[in-house]
C-alpha cells in the first residue's frame, strides 16, 4: 500500500499528547506547508480568524492561543498544501486510470486549480473556461423536461451564506431535491427530535459541560472526531463529574487522554483517565441499556423513593405513563442479551444518573445509523425527561455533529422536506412561488438515477459517491446521468464516476481569504451547538482560478434562469445583503444578523428547549414510546455478525489522510475486519487470517467484499467492525431508517465467508 507494509501493532499510551503533537508536525512536513501552515493554525478558531474546516465542535471562547486539535491540523495542511492538480496533472492520466488509484492517492495529488470538462473521446478532463461551464449547467438545467429531474447535493463544509442561496436558487427552480451529507449521519436528529422536544438540535452550551453532573457519550469517538471536546472531558473529569462511555469499541481517547496544550501533563508523560464506567454495548444494544435504566427509576419509584422530577414531568411533559408501562414490561434477561451487559452494570449506570442532578447525553453516528435511529434518539430524550435535564445549568442533549457547518446548512434551508411557514417567507421576500412538495434525500436520489428520472447532478463539496451506500449500484446510477458537477477544493472519486457531461470546479477554500469588488469577505458558520461566528481566510487561494462558493451558486442560478426575480448579480460582491436576506426570510433566529455577527464571538441562536420553552404541536416535551428492545431488523442467521462502520484516526469523512489507524494499531492498511476473539475461534479462524464479508439480506442482490485482514480487537460477540468507505458496497440502499432517510451503517447484518 502507499505507505508501505501493513503491520498491526498496540497502542497502549495516552491518547493526545506527543503522539497528536507529532502527527500535527508530520501533516505539515508532508504537505509542505510548516511555515504557511503553522501561521494559518494561529488563526483558526481565533476572532477574526476562519472556522477550522473539519469538525463542528464548537471554539472554547478562545481562552487558548491555540485553539485546534490534531485532525484539524490534518485538514487544514491537506487544503492549504503546495502540491496542485492542474490540466497538466490531468493530461497524464485518463479517468479510467484515476480510478484505478485510491482515495488516499487521489486526496495527496493536491488543490484543484481550474474549472475542468470531461472530454469523452480521450476519457480525460480538459480545461475549460468559468463561463464556458456555467453555459453548459445552464444548457443542461434548461432542458429538462421537469426541476425534478435535478438533484442537489450540499456538504456541511457549504458556509450559511452559499447554503442559503443555493435554497434559493434550486427553489426558484423549482424543485426542493436536497439530498445533502445530514442525510447520512445526523439527520435522525433533525427528524427524530422535534416530536419529542420541538427542535432538531441540541440543547447544550459549552458552558454546560461546566456545571454537568454526569456526562454519557453513547456511540462517538470523542478523541477522533471531535477532538476538541476532549478538554471538556477532561476538565469534568478532574473536578470529579462521572464519565459514561458507551461503545461497542474501546476508543483510546475515552480511556486515557493527554492534553497537548497542557504543558506539565506533556512535560511528565502525564494523563487524565477519562471513563469512569465504561459500557461495552453490542452493536444495536443501546435501546436495551436507556429501557433497563428507566426500568430501575422506575422500579426505585414504585418501591417509594423520589427517583423522577415529578414537577417538570407534570408542567412540560406529556406521555410518561406510556413509557413507564413499556419500561416494566420488559424482561430482564432480554435486556441483558439484547445490550450484551450485566444487569449489575445498567443497575451502575443507572445509579450515575440518578444521583446526578445535571446531565449531559453526547451522542454520535453509533446511535443514529440504524434503521430506528429517530425513534432511538427519542429514548435518549425520554431519559433526559425523567429528570428534567432541560433547561438548566448542566444539562441536555448534545448530538455532536461532524463536518463544520452541517447544522448551519439544515438552518438556512437545506432540506428536502421544507416547512410551509417557511416556504411562504421564500415567497413573500424573493417573490417567486417556491415547490411545496418534498423532494428527495441521498438515498431517494439515487434511487432517482437508477430509474432514468434523475438527470443532472450538482455536488456543492462532498464526495457523494463515496459516501452514499451499496457502491457498485450507487456507481452504476451517477453513470447514467446527463451531467455531473462538482464543486470542490480537492480531487476525489465522486468526479472520476460522473454522468456522459462532467465538471469539475475549484471552489475557495475556508482558510483562504474572499476578495471582491467591493473588497474582502467573510462568511459565517453555525457549529453544533447553534453557535454562529464569522469565519476570515488568511491565507491566498490556491490559484487565480478558483472561486467562492456564493459566486459559483450566483453564476450557476443566473445561468439556468435567465428571467429570475433575484438579484443574483448584487450578491456575488456584497456577503452582508446575504445576510440581510437571511434575517428576512429567518426573522425569529437572525434578526440584525449583519450587525450581530460583528461581535468577535459571534452569537447564539435561540434554542426554546433551553428555556423550557417546547416547540412542539401540543406545546409540550413529549414521551415518545419505542416499543421492544431491537433498532434493527432481526435476522434468522446463526452465522450472522453485525458489522459497523467506522473512520480511522487519519480520517474525516470520505477524506484519507494516511493509511495509518494510530490508535487502534493499524499502519499501513485499511482492509481490515475487527473481530472478537471467540467469534474469530468459533469460525476456526485466527487472527491475521484473510477473509471475505458478505452481507446477508433478501434482495436478491450478492453483496461482497474481499481481502480483510482479521484482526482481534476486543469487540463484543457478535459484533464486527471495518472502515467506511472501503465497505459500503456491503450496506444496501434500502436499509436506511424510514424517518430520516439515514443508512443503518451501525447495524450491516454479515457472514464471513471463504477469502
Amino acid at each position: 500500500m502507499a505507505d508501505g507494509k501493513p503491520r498491526y501493532k498496540i497502542y497502549d499510551h495516552p491518547a493526545g499528547g506527543w503522539g497528536a503533537a507529532a502527527a500535527t508536525a508530520k501533516v505539515l512536513m508532508e504537505q509542505s506547508v510548516i511555515t504557511k501552515g503553522s501561521r494559518a493554525l494561529l488563526a483558526m478558531n481565533q476572532p477574526g480568524g476562519f472556522k477550522c474546516p473539519s469538525c463542528a465542535f464548537p471554539d472554547a471562547d478562545c481562552k487558548k492561543t491555540l485553539e485546534f486539535c490534531e485532525n484539524g491540523a490534518k485538514a487544514l495542511a491537506h487544503e492549504a498544501t503546495r502540491f496542485r492538480v492542474t490540466p497538466e496533472f490531468f493530461q497524464k492520466y485518463t479517468v479510467t486510470e484515476l480510478m484505478e488509484q485510491s482515495d488516499y492517492w487521489l486526496e495527496m495529488q493536491g488543490r484543484l486549480t481550474e474549472p475542468m470538462r470531461y472530454d469523452a473521446a480521450s476519457d480525460t478532463y480538459v480545461p475549460c473556461g468559468w463561463a464556458e461551464a456555467f453555459s453548459m449547467i445552464g444548457r443542461h438545467l434548461r432542458s429538462l423536461s421537469s426541476p425534478h429531474e435535478a438533484e442537489f447535493y450540499t456538504s456541511g463544509r457549504t458556509p450559511n451564506e452559499a447554503a442559503f442561496l443555493y435554497a434559493i436558487f434550486v427553489r426558484e427552480f423549482g424543485t426542493n431535491n436536497f439530498p445533502d451529507c445530514s442525510n447520512m449521519c445526523h439527520e435522525p436528529t433533525s427528524r427524530g427530535l422535534p416530536p419529542a422536544i420541538g427542535v432538531g438540535k441540541g440543547t447544550v452550551v459549552l458552558a454546560d459541560f461546566e456545571h454537568a453532573e454526569a456526562i454519557f457519550v453513547i456511540g462517538q469517538n470523542t478523541g477522533t472526531n471531535s477532538p476538541r471536546m476532549m478538554t471538556n472531558l477532561v476538565e469534568a473529569r478532574k473536578r470529579g463529574a462521572p464519565i459514561v462511555a458507551v461503545n461497542p469499541m474501546p476508543e483510546r481517547a475515552l480511556i486515557r487522554f493527554t492534553e497537548p496544550q497542557d504543558v506539565i501533563q506533556m512535560a511528565t508523560f502525564g494523563s487524565t483517565p477519562i471513563a469512569s464506567e465504561f459500557v461495552h454495548i453490542r452493536i444495536g444494544g443501546d435501546l436495551a441499556l436507556i429501557k433497563g435504566m428507566m426500568k430501575v427509576m422506575f422500579e426505585r419509584e414504585a418501591a417509594g423513593e423520589a427517583v423522577l422530577d415529578h414537577d417538570f414531568i407534570a408542567e412540560h411533559t406529556v406521555g410518561i405513563e406510556a413509557i413507564r408501562a413499556d419500561a416494566m414490561a420488559q424482561d430482564w434477561a432480554e435486556i441483558v442479551r439484547v445490550s450484551g451487559l450485566d444487569e449489575a452494570q445498567i443497575r451502575r449506570c443507572a445509579e450515575i444518573y440518578i444521583r446526578s442532578r445535571a446531565t449531559i447525553i453526547c451522542y454520535g453516528m453509533g446511535l443514529t445509523q440504524h434503521q430506528q435511529g429517530s425513534r432511538l434518539l427519542q429514548q435518549v430524550s425520554n431519559l433526559l425527561l425523567l429528570r428534567g435535564n432541560y433547561g438548566k445549568p448542566g444539562a441536555g442533549i448534545a448530538p455532536i455533529r461532524g463536518h463544520s457547518n452541517v447544522q448551519g446548512d439544515r438552518t438556512v434551508g437545506i432540506d428536502e422536506k421544507p416547512a410551509q411557514d417557511y416556504l411562504d417567507r421564500v415567497r413573500d421576500v424573493f417573490g417567486f412561488e417556491p415547490p411545496r412538495e418534498h423532494g428527495h434525500h441521498a438515498v431517494e436520489s439515487v434511487a432517482a438515477m437508477e430509474n432514468g428520472t434523475a438527470k443532472v447532478f450538482i455536488g456543492m463539496g462532498g464526495n457523494f459517491v463515496r459516501a452514499i451506500p451499496d457502491t457498485e449500484r450507487s456507481y452504476a446510477a451517477m453513470r447514467k446521468l446527463a451531467l455531473t458537477v462538482g464543486i470542490a477544493t480537492k480531487l476525489n472519486r465522486g468526479h472520476l464516476v460522473h454522468g456522459r457531461d462532467a465538471l469539475i470546479l475549484p471552489v475557495v477554500a475556508r482558510s483562504e481569504w474572499i476578495r471582491t469588488a467591493l473588497g474582502e469577505q467573510f462568511v459565517t458558520i453555525e457549529d453544533a451547538m447553534s453557535n454562529v461566528t464569522a469565519s476570515r481566510g488568511v491565507l491566498a487561494p490556491a490559484s487565480p482560478y478558483v472561486m467562492p462558493e456564493v459566486e459559483i451558486v450566483c453564476r450557476m442560478a443566473m445561468a439556468a434562469l435567465p428571467s429570475s426575480k433575484v438579484p443574483w448579480a448584487s450578491y456575488i460582491d456584497d456577503y452582508d445583503l446575504i445576510r440581510d436576506k437571511i434575517a428576512e426570510v429567518y426573522p425569529e433566529i437572525y434578526t440584525g444578523f449583519s450587525e450581530r455577527i460583528k461581535n468577535p464571538k459571534g452569537f447564539h441562536l435561540d434554542i426554546p428547549p433551553r428555556r423550557r420553552v417546547w416547540p412542539t404541536e401540543n406545546g409540550k416535551a413529549n414521551f415518545l414510546p419505542l416499543p421492544g428492545l431491537e433498532v434493527n431488523d432481526v435476522v434468522d442467521d446463526p452465522a450472522m455478525l453485525r458489522l459497523a462502520t467506522v473512520r480511522s484516526h487519519d480520517q474525516f469523512n470520505t477524506t484519507i489522510y494516511s493509511n495509518n489507524d494510530r490508535y487502534r494499531g493499524v499502519y499501513n492498511d485499511r482492509m481490515v475486519l475487527f473481530m472478537n476473539a471467540g467469534d474469530i475461534a468459533a469460525r476456526g479462524l485466527a487472527s491475521g487470517a484473510r477473509i471475505a464479508l458478505e452481507t446477508i439480506s433478501t434482495d436478491g442482490l450478492e453483496r461482497r467484499v474481499d481481502g480483510l485482514t482479521i484482526l482481534d480487537y476486543p469487540m463484543p460477540r457478535g459484533a464486527v467492525a471495518g472502515y467506511y468507505p472501503e465497505l459500503n458496497p456491503l450496506l444496501p440502499l434500502d436499509y436506511y431508517d424510514r424517518i430520516s432517510g439515514t443508512p443503518a451503517a451501525k447495524s450491516i447484518p454479515v457472514r464471513i465467508i471463504a477469502a
